[in-house]
């Protein structure tokens, strides 16, 4: 039920000069929280006067401060989109006022409204959310993440601690799951909590807990002018919202996850940790995934209860986040497996696809060659290196890299893909010697294509990180690439096609050698 003082100001807002348009064609929208107003070019957010366990905006002093704490952390990723605050007064005669000298009645956000199809939710749906805009969110959310203070804590595992706690409040007395079914959920979010509360600990004394965005999922993602754009962080309490950074990213691979857009999710991982490096944390990333997924388990098994139509699919909902969390706390086994194979032969391609399906979610960390080397030179993937980054010396240095950071992760607990053309018997060895010294089962796939095609594909492509030329290819050619050990897979043919024949001499690998 509406607050009768908030339906005036609502109505004083729809005759407003605010929102420009007929009062009868304003869309209105109430969530848990909020009555939105929503006009041709503008939307007001107005919070509602309520009082809940994790939220008080109760008085208009309260909405001020929330509204002007909204601002001012939203300005951080979409500052085209939140134009201010405006103060809704009334005055001397009685009458309210926009901004006026009277007292505070109320306070909404004023944005920018934007084109919803352009929401990602609603683009996930379609099937419109491309590569190229997904590495432009990673890439936003690594320099937004990056650009924020740190402030070192020791409170790490306690802290997550604390959202466990809120998970088992919020399930213990619902209907939708069975009080076993809950016991048997909260016992595996402890044990998985107790074996890394010492990484957590870790990260937050090296300022990896921060005032992040806190509501990072697709619904909060949109396009603006063509911009990926990030907006309605969690303003509202500032516990919730300092949190690792990891578990900031975790809520959109979950939610990439749950949608089984896992590629997606797992190149977003990718290029995220591209630019941060923040490997060290990949033991992490599952858990906190599944730890969004119980907490999107709970919030939609409470709203079932209060609802009177649709309550049966709100359920249906919660349990299938419920499932998703319990599948994410599942342990997979790492492993590292190398995609070679002269330039041009799709190994970057097939290493990114079968990534999603290796080792524990949201897939492995791939590691490319072309990628390492760009960012020993600091340029960006598709900017193009001299010859000199090419010589021996520094090849020999990538590929000692690639190695050692391959050791470095399985070393974690995580899975790696390994792309490189690996066309020398020394580069093979290596890599699997590697992974040997690590203990993690190994497998090595060779793509093998024409001669004539990889010159064609090579001389057809552009903005790829890699930078060989046909010229390139017909030197890798006229070298000798020794004996090959590993599984040769026919690289021809669809993407998908090379992707389902290196996954079934995995699949088939692995069979082997269980038996």
């Amino acid at each position: 039920m509406m607050d009768e003082n908030q339906a005036k100001v609502i109505a004083f807002l729809k005759a407003s000069e605010l929102l420009g348009d007929d009062p009868e064609r304003i869309e209105e929208v109430t969530t848990h929280i909020s009555h939105l107003l929503l006009g041709r070019e503008t939307a007001l957010k107005l919070k509602r006067a309520l009082k809940l366990p994790y939220v008080d905006f109760s008085t208009p002093e309260l909405r001020l401060a929330a509204a002007e704490r909204e601002v001012e952390l939203n300005r951080r990723t979409a500052p085209q989109l939140y134009r201010g605050i405006r103060r809704i007064t009334r005055e001397a005669s009685g009458d309210l006022a926009l901004d006026g000298e009277g007292d505070l009645v109320d306070v909404v956000v004023e944005m920018v409204r934007f084109d919803e199809d352009t929401l990602f939710d609603r683009m996930a749906v379609a099937g419109k959310l491309t590569n190229e805009l997904l590495e432009n969110l990673a890439r936003q959310i690594a320099e937004f993440h990056q650009g924020i203070e740190a402030t070192p804590r020791d409170d790490g595992a306690a802290h997550m601690a604390g959202v466990l706690d809120v998970n088992e409040a919020a399930l213990a007395g619902g209907e939708v799951f069975a009080k076993e079914a809950v016991e048997g959920f909260n016992a595996r979010f402890r044990e998985t909590h107790a074996a890394l509360a010492d990484l957590l600990d870790r990260r937050g004394r090296v300022g990896m807990i921060r005032r992040c965005h806190g509501d990072l999922h697709l619904k909060n993602i949109c396009l603006v002018d063509g911009e990926t754009t990030i907006f309605d962080c969690l303003e509202f309490d500032e516990d919730l919202g300092t949190t690792d950074l990891l578990y900031d990213l975790a809520f959109l691979l979950m939610d990439l996850w749950h949608r089984d857009l896992k590629a997606e999710a797992n190149l977003v991982l990718n290029r995220y940790l591209d630019l941060t490096g923040d490997e060290g944390g990949l033991p992490l990333v599952p858990y906190f995934m599944a730890v969004r997924a119980a907490v999107r388990a709970h919030v939609a098994a409470t709203a079932s209860e209060d609802m009177e139509e649709g309550a049966e699919e709100k359920r249906e909902e919660a349990k299938s986040y419920f499932d998703l969390a319990l599948t994410l706390l599942d342990e997979k086994a790492p492993r590292l497996v190398a995609v070679g194979g002269l330039s041009g032969s799709g190994k970057s391609t097939v290493a990114r696809m079968i990534a999603p399906e290796i080792g524990p979610a949201p897939g492995a960390r791939t590691l490319s060659s072309d990628r390492l080397r760009k960012a020993r030179y600091g340029v960006s993937p598709q900017t193009r290196l001299g010859a000199e980054a090419y010589a021996p010396e520094v090849t020999a240095d990538v590929y000692r890299d690639l190695s050692e950071r391959a050791v470095a992760i399985v070393g974690l607990g995580h899975a790696v893909v390994a792309d490189a053309t690996f066309s020398t018997p020394e580069e093979r060895s290596a890599i699997e010697t590697a992974a040997n010294e690590a203990g993690v089962p190994f497998r090595g796939i060779w793509l093998d294509v024409p001669a004539e095609k990889l010159v064609r594909r090579v001389g057809a492509r552009s903005g790829d990180p890699s930078d060989a030329t046909p010229d390139v290819v017909r030197r890798q050619l006229a070298r000798a690439t020794g004996t090959i050990g590993w599984s040769s897979v026919d690289g021809e043919g669809s993407t998908a096609s090379v992707r389902d024949r290196v996954l079934s001499k995995l699949e088939k690998t692995d069979d082997e050698t269980a038996a």
